[in-house]
This record gives structure tokens, C-alpha cells and sequence, in this order.
């Protein structure tokens, strides 16, 4: 076979030279290539930093620039750095601005082009890639306006450009500033995101793009999938540039935010500039509580917000939710607090202050009080309906010790789970219409009141100083304190009755206590008895404080402690 093979050359030297000359050629032909790859290098990472600069008005820096022959033309760069525009369309950097971090970091990219180009046609890249982009937009008070004519173009067409389909970019990270004092900029990684051209054609300066994104949200911890158009970017202030999408928020750990606790999905809309959000949502947490007590709740909201890009403040115009069967209304602000830490001197933030008002309008006492309880069974039932204002300041205690809430309520159709409790309550009602003998016979079940009053609730307390308490019969007023955490009980008032003393009673002993019913008789009430609440809500004390006669229990003040 060897032989074979020898002879064949031996028979065909001219066919021989030829192939070696067409070796030497393509060698030769690779060695040009290269050399003229790498004098064009200089010339391609000069176009590269030119259009850069010509595109956002801007110093440009690129540390290296390399290109191969591998399936067309793969180019590769590092060290990319553009830093806010000097000049743009009328708009000049304050110098302070000029010794700021660059505008844009990028550690690495590359992208491929077909080997064919025609003069005056772009080259075609249909993706580049890029890694480790680092952008930090300055605080719009760098940028001022400037009454200089801008610069115009020379109008001579560039030797080589480009154009492109699509941007793909992994490990990016996003920093906002604000002029706002005392606020922390905005400040979140993106994991992945994607840019093309809208419908779908080119990616050009000054045009409209589709994204896609993936990003891990700080607080509270969740992945958020995003999609929209942003665009076209603003030379003069980058923070102004439009943009509007989609976004899916899913299994958000709410036990990033101290005090409570559940698991939150979102999807919604928004629309404005990267600096100013208008956003509309909806929530779901299946399993919202208060970790401090543990009962969890379905809570749906749904919400119109406004949204302070340069620090995340949030102004919620309104909020409409659902906790289990109650809904309710509550519009107001979420800002994060800026402190000043003693040890280094920087801004660090010490958490969101939250301030709300919030209207109840058609809600079930019993899905509140379950979220504040440690058992599943709430103190009593009912309808309610509650207009109030919530104060949650940051802070390292338990929520329900920082929040305040003041406000008015109107409970309807009131019934206490405790049967002690409500045993005295259908007795109170029976025996303020005069009918005592009716007490063996009758259901507690059946008997309903209502509740109305002012309230304020701090450092885990709920103050009452004026609660109207009325059931068939009767009407209570009363003041003092109930004790979120342990239930405790802390009430002095009075209770009016229809009935005359002697009425109430009933039988012989009625009789005989007609003279006193004359003792009891005030403004129109049959019997106008001193009352005390004390205890806790699972073992209650109930006492008549005839001591204290018919004087009004301070109003300054809670009552006092019920002696032995």
C-alpha cells in the first residue's frame, strides 16, 4: 500500500508541488490574517471607544481589546469604564460630579460577526455578551443645564459600524443615587438580564428596547422575573429614563422584616422612569403573622403605589386587602430611616417607617384578634368597622411593641367566645330588662351586643378611655386597658339598666328592695351600677364598686387595682 501510495506521487510531481504550494499558501494566508487582526485591534477598540463616547457624550476607557477567527469574527474586551457625560445635548457635569466612580463598569464581552463586510454596510452581531456590568447613575443634582449650543457632528460617515440584535448580560449590579438627605441610594443585583431591539429589529442609540431580567430582591428575599421596554436612555440625566414592564415576585420570605412572618408572591405593572414608579400589584401570603403570637392568616392585596426610585419610598395610593373575611383600605407611606453610624461615620439605614390610615369597613373582629393571639379561639366575634392611624417606626423589638394605632371603632353583633363571660352577659341583658326569671332558661348564645369607642394602642397596650358597651337592657360605659400579649384586664365604669333595682332581682327579695331603687335611679336609668373588669381575658373578674359611688372614674388615668 506504502508502495502504492509512493509511486502515485512519483506519477503526479506536478500534482505534489501544487499541493505543497497550497499548504504554503494557507499558512501564509493565516499568518497574514493574524498580522492584519492584530493591527486592526487598535483600530476596531479605537471605533468601539469612539461610538461609546459619541453615545453617551462621555469619557470612555477600555483596558484591552482582542479579536480570532473561530466561525466568523470573535472579538473579546475587559475593563470597560464610561463615566458620566461631560457634555450632552446642553448638559455639563458639576465638577464635583467629575471625580465620581464611573457611570459604567464592565469586566468582560465579547461578540461574534460573520467574516463578510461591505463597505458602507454595518457589521451584523447578533449577540453580545456581557459579564460583570456595574452601573451607578449620580443624583440628578450633578447634571445642570448649560445655554452653550451643543456639539455638532463632523457628518463624515465612520469607516466601520455596527449593528445589533441583542444584548445578554449575567452579574449586574444597579445603583441609583439620591439628592435627598439623609436617604440611601437604591441599590440591587441582577442576576440576568437580556436587551433586543423593539419589534425586534436593531438595538440603535437613542431607540426603545425590550428586556428581560431576573433579579434576587434584598427585602424582602425573593426572585423577581421582569419584562418591558426601557428606553430611549436619557444622555442628560440617565435617572429619567422611561421605562415600563411586568413583573412576577415569588416566595418572598416576609422574615426578613422583624415581627412578622409568611411567605408573599406578587405580580403587577409599572410604567415611568427609573426614578419614578408608578406600580399596580397584586399580593397573596396564604400564611401571614405575627411571629410573636404565631396564628397565620390569608392575606390578598391588591395595590396602586408610587415609587421613589433613588431610595425605594413608597407611597401607597391606596392599598385595597383582604385578611381572612375582612376587608379593608389603607393608603400611606413606607420610607426607610437613615442613621449615622458612630463607628465609621457612613449612612446606614436602621430600617422603614411605616405610616398608614387605615379604614375597616367591612371586616370580622375575630380575624384580627386571632392574628394578635396565642390560641386559635379570639376573645369575642362580631362585624366591626375601624378608622385608624398606624405608626410602625423602625426598631429592633417585636413589631406589636413599636406599632402605635389610634383611631375610633363600631363593633356589631358581639359574642365572647368565653362562656363565663358571656353567661354574665346574657345575665346583665335578662336582668336589665326585669326579667330574672328567665336566666335558667335561656341561651347565651342568643344574646348580642354591640361596642363602640375610641382607642389607642402602644407598646403592646390598647387604651380605651371611653367604651360604650350595650346589650339588650343595658348599656355600659367604661374605661381602662386590655393587655395585647397576656390579655389582661383593666376596666372601671358604669353600668345603666332599664330595670329598677327591685326588677332586677325579682321574687320576694325584689319586693323588699323596692325602697332602695330609688338609691339607683340616674339620668333616666332604672339602676346605675359602679363596675370593675379586671383579670385576664381567659379568667375574668367581674365586681360592683359601691366605694366608689356615682363619681365618674377619672378620665387621666387608669382605674385602679382591685384590692382583695
Amino acid at each position: 500500500m506504502a508502495e502504492n501510495h509512493a509511486s502515485f506521487w512519483r506519477g503526479h510531481r506536478g500534482l505534489k508541488w501544487l499541493a505543497v504550494g497550497l499548504v504554503v499558501l494557507l499558512a501564509a494566508l493565516g499568518v497574514a490574517v493574524s498580522v492584519i487582526l492584530h493591527r486592526a485591534e487598535p483600530y476596531l477598540r479605537a471605533r468601539i471607544v469612539e461610538s461609546l463616547e459619541s453615545r453617551f457624550h462621555a469619557r470612555v476607557e477600555l483596558d484591552s481589546f482582542h479579536m480570532s477567527l473561530l466561525h466568523g469574527v470573535l472579538a473579546e474586551g475587559r475593563g470597560l469604564r464610561i463615566w458620566p457625560p461631560a457634555q450632552v445635548e446642553g448638559v455639563t457635569v458639576t465638577p464635583a460630579a467629575d471625580k465620581t466612580d464611573p457611570l459604567i463598569r464592565l469586566e468582560q464581552f465579547s461578540f461574534r460577526a460573520p467574516l463578510h463586510f461591505q463597505p458602507g454596510k454595518p457589521f451584523h452581531i447578533v449577540v453580545v455578551q456581557l459579564n460583570g456590568l456595574d452601573v451607578h447613575i449620580p443624583p440628578k443634582s450633578h447634571f445642570h443645564r448649560r445655554s452653550d449650543a451643543p456639539p455638532q457632528s463632523s457628518g463624515v460617515a465612520p469607516l466601520i459600524s455596527f449593528a445589533l440584535d441583542k444584548i445578554e448580560c449575567t452579574s449586574a449590579h444597579f445603583v441609583l443615587e439620591t439628592d435627598k438627605p439623609g436617604k440611601l441610594p437604591l441599590d440591587f443585583a441582577i442576576a440576568r438580564f437580556t436587551l433586543t431591539g423593539n419589534g425586534g429589529g436593531a438595538i440603535h442609540a437613542g431607540s426603545v428596547m425590550r428586556f428581560e431580567a431576573e433579579l434576587t430582591n434584598p427585602r424582602p428575599v425573593g426572585l423577581i422575573h421582569s419584562a418591558g421596554t426601557i428606553g430611549p436612555w436619557q444622555n442628560s440625566d440617565p435617572g429619567e429614563t422611561p421605562v415600563q414592564g411586568s413583573y412576577q415576585f415569588d416566595h418572598a420570605d416576609l422574615a426578613s422584616f422583624k415581627g412578622i412572618a409568611g411567605i408573599l408572591s406578587s405580580t403587577g405593572a409599572y410604567q415611568g422612569t427609573l426614578r419614578d414608579l408608578i406600580v399596580d400589584g397584586d399580593t397573596e401570603t396564604p400564611d401571614f403573622r405575627l411571629t410573636h403570637f404565631g396564628n397565620t392568616m390569608p392575606l390578598h392585596t391588591h395595590f396602586h403605589a408610587k415609587v421613589d426610585g433613588t431610595n425605594g419610598d413608597t407611597w401607597l395610593e391606596p392599598v385595597d386587602a383582604t385578611l381572612g373575611h375582612s376587608h379593608f383600605i389603607a393608603q400611606g407611606q413606607v420610607v426607610r430611616v437613615i442613621a449615622i453610624d458612630p463607628a465609621t461615620g457612613q449612612r446606614v439605614s436602621k430600617g422603614h417607617d411605616i405610616a398608614l390610615n387605615i379604614n375597616i369597613d367591612n371586616a370580622r373582629i375575630e380575624d384580627f384578634l386571632h392574628l394578635t393571639s396565642n390560641t386559635s379561639t379570639p376573645l369575642l366575634t362580631g362585624a366591626v368597622v375601624v378608622k385608624a392611624a398606624l405608626h410602625i417606626p423602625p426598631g429592633h423589638v417585636p413589631v406589636q411593641r413599636r406599632l402605635t394605632l389610634k383611631g375610633a371603632f363600631n363593633l356589631d353583633q358581639v359574642r365572647f367566645t368565653s362562656a363565663k363571660i358571656q353567661d354574665k352577659i346574657t345575665d346583665l341583658s335578662l336582668r336589665g330588662q326585669g326579667h330574672p326569671k328567665d336566666l335558667k332558661s335561656a341561651d347565651p348564645e342568643t344574646t348580642r351586643s354591640t361596642m363602640q369607642g375610641d382607642f389607642r394602642m402602644a407598646a403592646g397596650v390598647i387604651n380605651l378611655p371611653a367604651l360604650t358597651y350595650t346589650v339588650p337592657g343595658a348599656t355600659i360605659q367604661l374605661k381602662g386597658t386590655y393587655g395585647v400579649e397576656g390579655g389582661a384586664l383593666n376596666f372601671a365604669g358604669f353600668a345603666k339598666l332599664n330595670a329598677t333595682v327591685s326588677q332586677m332581682v325579682g321574687g320576694v327579695l325584689g319586693v323588699f328592695l323596692k325602697p332602695a331603687n330609688r338609691f339607683f335611679k340616674k339620668d333616666g336609668a332604672g339602676t346605675e351600677i359602679p363596675i370593675r373588669i379586671s383579670g385576664t381575658r381567659k379568667d375574668p373578674k367581674f365586681a360592683v364598686e359601691f366605694r366608689r359611688g356615682r363619681g365618674k372614674p377619672k378620665d387621666n388615668s387608669a382605674p385602679p387595682a382591685e384590692k382583695p
